[in-house]
């Protein structure tokens, strides 16, 4: 590894500063979502994930310190990916029903996908503090992003005023992941479009707003 591919920060990890340091690091962190989704967090090596990289096992120490550090990254993209769906951006729909039933939608489909990743972060936060404090984080950053659309609706007089929007939005963001988790991860025979229905009829309900058709 030559010194142009890395710079070292003022921490003292190395980060890639070449479009080929940047193509090592991202096919390790590519890698390391595949080991993990294949064989678990704790059989997990980080031989294995320098394989799979298609690089020597030395370089994986280059960019990560050990096999928690690639997994908070690995995770870290998925929160990205699942919290951010920018759908009335997107979309331009004002309707507060037909944005519930589009971000349940797409929150669902992303954990479908995301499914075997989602199992192995449940199972590390157990018995990791590190991980078991990014689930927790990962759900308050649902919960607020759930809040502040509660509370521009209470403003805006669409919803119940009396509303607590906090303890609403943990509620109801912890509801929809639990069941994402039975169906997705514990097999729980329920189809998408049943889970849908009857989240977002619970989700209008709670907030006293009719279900979208």
């Amino acid at each position: 590894m030559s010194a142009q591919e890395v710079t070292e920060e003022q921490s003292g990890k190395l980060v890639p500063r070449s479009k080929r340091g940047m193509r090592t690091r991202g096919a390790l962190v590519t890698a390391a979502r595949e080991v993990f989704e294949r064989d678990g967090y704790l059989d997990a090596r980080i031989s294995d994930i320098s394989k799979a990289a298609g690089v020597a096992s030395g370089s994986f120490y280059t960019y990560f310190d050990s096999k928690e550090e690639v997994f908070a990254e690995v995770v870290e993209q998925l929160r990205e990916e699942m919290l951010q769906p920018h759908i009335r951006q997107r979309s331009g729909v004002d309707d507060p029903r037909l944005l519930i039933a589009a971000a349940n939608r797409e929150y669902l489909l992303s954990y479908q996908r995301n499914h075997r990743l989602m199992a192995v972060l449940e199972q590390v936060a157990q018995v990791d503090e590190q991980f078991r404090t990014i689930r927790f984080d990962r759900a308050r950053a649902f919960g607020e992003r759930n809040a502040a659309m509660i509370r521009s609706l209470q403003a805006g007089g669409l919803v119940d005023a009396d509303l607590d929007p906090w303890v609403t939005a943990l509620s109801l963001s912890t509801m929809t992941s639990r069941m994402a988790y039975m169906v997705f991860v514990h097999g729980e025979d329920i189809a998408l479009e049943r889970l849908l229905d009857g989240l977002n009829r619970i989700w209008c309900n709670t907030l006293g707003l009719s279900a979208a058709r």
